[in-house]
This record gives C-alpha cells, sequence and structure tokens, in this order.
C-alpha cells in the first residue's frame, strides 16, 4: 500500500507536468525528489521488519543510522536536480560534518529551526524528513475523531492545504498536514488561520486551467490555503494537484493575501 501512494504521487505529477506548461518545472523537480523519498520509505520499512525485536526499532528521532546515512544522497539528488542556487545549498550541506547535517535535520524535527525567509535551509530538511514523518505516523495507531483544530493533530504543524471530499449532497472539508500529511476533519467555513467565520470575508476563487483547485482566502487576517475539490475531479492526487495550481498562488499573491504555509516545494 505505503508503495502504491508513492507512486500514485509520482504518476499525477509527470500527468500533470505534461498537461501545464506553467507546472512542468517544479513538477518534474518533485518528481526526482518523491522517487528518493519513495525508496526512503522502503528502506524504513525494511529496517522496521528487521529490528521489529529488537532495541532499534524505529521509534525515536531521526538520529536513526538508517536515516543520517540517507542524507548524503538525498542531497546529491538536490544537487543535479534543483534550481542553481538550491543545488549549491545541497553541496554546501554535504561539505560540513556529519553532526552539523544531523543537528539540522533533529531541529526541523523537533520544531526549532530557524526560517531564513526564502525556504531555502527548510527544503532539504523537510523533503528528506517527510517519509520518515509520514512512516512514523502510519504505525502510530493515533486516532483524532472529533479533532476540530487547525494545528496537525500529529505533528503540530500547520496545514498545507485543504481537501473537500463528497458527503451526502455536498462535499466535506478536511486539511492536510504539510508535514507528516495526516488529514483530518474541519469546518468548511472556518480561515484555519485567525478563526474568522464570517462567510463575507473568507472569499473562494478558482482558476480556468484547473478548476477542481481553489484558493480559500481570508479578509480578516490576509492568508489563503489552496484547496483539492475531489468532487469535481476524483482522480486527483491532493498533494500534487495543489503543487501544480501555480497560477492560484500568483493571484492570491498579488492581491496581497499570504499563503498559510508553503508547500514541500516552498510555493
Amino acid at each position: 500500500m505505503s508503495q502504491d501512494r508513492w507512486q500514485r504521487r509520482i504518476e499525477r505529477a509527470e500527468e500533470l507536468r505534461h498537461q501545464h506548461s506553467f507546472a512542468a518545472e517544479i513538477l518534474g523537480f518533485y518528481v526526482r525528489i518523491a522517487q528518493f523519498q519513495k525508496q526512503l520509505y522502503q528502506r524504513l520499512e525494511s529496517a522496521s521488519a528487521a529490528s521489529s525485536n529488537s532495541a532499534n526499532a524505529l521509534t525515536g528521532p531521526p538520529e536513526l543510522p538508517e536515516l543520517v546515512a540517507s542524507f548524503p544522497e538525498f542531497l546529491a539528488v538536490v544537487e543535479q536536480q534543483a534550481p542553481a542556487r538550491l543545488a549549491e545549498y545541497a553541496r554546501t550541506l554535504r561539505s560540513i560534518p556529519e553532526d552539523d547535517r544531523t543537528a539540522l535535520l533533529n531541529d526541523f524535527w523537533n520544531g526549532t529551526a530557524v526560517p531564513d525567509g526564502t525556504g531555502m535551509n527548510e527544503f532539504p530538511a523537510r523533503a528528506f524528513l517527510q517519509p520518515y514523518a509520514e512512516f512514523v505516523r502510519l504505525r502510530s495507531g493515533m486516532q483524532w475523531d472529533g479533532y476540530t483544530h487547525s494545528s496537525c493533530p500529529f505533528c503540530n504543524r500547520k496545514p498545507g492545504l485543504g481537501v473537500l471530499r463528497q458527503l451526502g449532497d455536498g462535499g466535506q472539508r478536511s486539511l492536510i498536514c504539510s508535514f507528516c500529511l495526516a488529514e483530518w476533519q474541519f469546518r468548511r467555513i472556518l480561515c484555519p488561520a485567525c478563526g474568522e467565520e464570517n462567510h463575507a470575508k473568507l472569499p473562494v476563487y478558482t482558476a480556468h486551467e484547473l478548476q477542481h483547485v481553489r484558493v480559500e482566502c481570508c479578509d480578516s487576517c490576509k492568508s489563503y490555503l489552496k484547496t483539492v475539490d475531489l468532487t469535481r475531479n476524483g482522480l486527483a492526487e491532493p498533494v500534487i494537484d495543489e503543487m501544480a495550481a501555480v497560477p492560484l498562488d500568483l493571484w492570491a499573491q498579488e492581491h496581497g493575501y499570504a499563503k498559510l504555509q508553503a508547500n514541500l516545494l516552498q510555493m
């Protein structure tokens, strides 16, 4: 099942990058990253199976040898595939001592990393650790029925996007975590950033290119979140379709809205 999940994301990114020229470059880069993430997830599964009866089971923070040893390999992929500035940053990280790279991973995992405002120092740790975060979450057995807050019930990160799923004659809204990809139900008419619930202050916009993706804005706090409407396109992969809807980000930012949380590619 895990391999199917990663493969669906990769295949949807390939499909959309051939359909939409405006998203071709970013989705092409995502495919390279997702292919590595899929391989890392498989390694974690194998290591977990091998150590399930030992004291080295995958239950702790990412000082784990399996992760630390794989990080330089991930940085090499970024160095080869990323835009110039990010590639140079990955090259720099590969040259620093291993303890410093491990500290960078731990800081992001623990939520103590200080963003530089560009996403440059966040992307490597976030993209590398995301498969591990999803791996730990899926094996935690944690349930969050009835949870209604705007932060992730598992890792306490901000949501990266919303989803509308069919419920009766309408759509039920959920939020998806920007890091571990947990999904939880959330009120449809409510800003996840400030709690505004006045419908008149929560405008929604769509673009012709991807009509099943909508940008949900808040005129009170000037934030926005993109939501993928699966009632209009049941073939969408929410994380990928959100990433592909670049015109909506440009529109929202041109109109003075700030994204609640940048996606994996820092858009």
